[in-house]
């Protein structure tokens, strides 16, 4: 599966999580009403996870505008303006949450990464991931170490042998 479809699917599974049969608050604000969001960083932070921004509000509404004023891999300061969306108040509300809960959770993933690799930046060692990702998300979560600046060890335990103690007990 290429990281477009991932990013599809993982997208749709969290907004029908998210959504289920409709979003009823949502629901009370007029359907012509508009509006213009900015969403602004709280704190330093390495961004990741704009394709999974712009693909939750894509299938919310293909009409909302996204203008990003940063890019996968920025570090970025507190109070930076990351990108502003505008569109349907309605729709932009309906797919904040799954939006930014995406943005959140993957730039902290870059950003602690970030971290790491700065500390040992002097050495010629390298950072690497592990397996130890949340179930259905670990595409995302490779991604954001890469970002981050760290490097992918290997995606399951199919691609590369890695022996621990356990396998020599056995």
């Amino acid at each position: 599966m290429s990281l477009s479809d991932y990013i599809t699917t993982i997208v749709q599974q969290s907004l029908n999580e998210d959504i289920g049969s409709g979003d009823i608050t949502a629901d009370l604000i007029p359907d012509d009403n508009m509006a213009q969001a900015f969403v602004i960083s709280r704190d330093n932070a390495v961004v990741c996870g704009k394709d999974w921004v712009n693909e939750t509000f894509r299938q919310v509404d293909q009409e909302l505008c996204i203008n990003w004023h940063c890019k996968d891999g920025d570090y970025i300061k507190k109070d930076s303006l990351l990108f502003t969306i505008s569109g349907s108040s309605k729709k932009i509300l309906t797919g904040e949450r799954t939006a930014l809960n995406f943005l959140q959770f993957l730039s902290g993933i870059a950003t602690k990464c970030d971290q790491y690799v700065k500390l040992i930046k002097h050495t010629e060692c390298k950072l690497l991931d592990t397996r130890k990702t949340i179930p259905g998300l670990r595409l995302a979560q490779k991604f954001a170490v890469i970002c981050g600046g760290g490097n992918n060890h290997r995606m399951g335990l199919y691609d590369s042998i890695l022996i621990k103690e356990n396998h020599i007990s056995a």
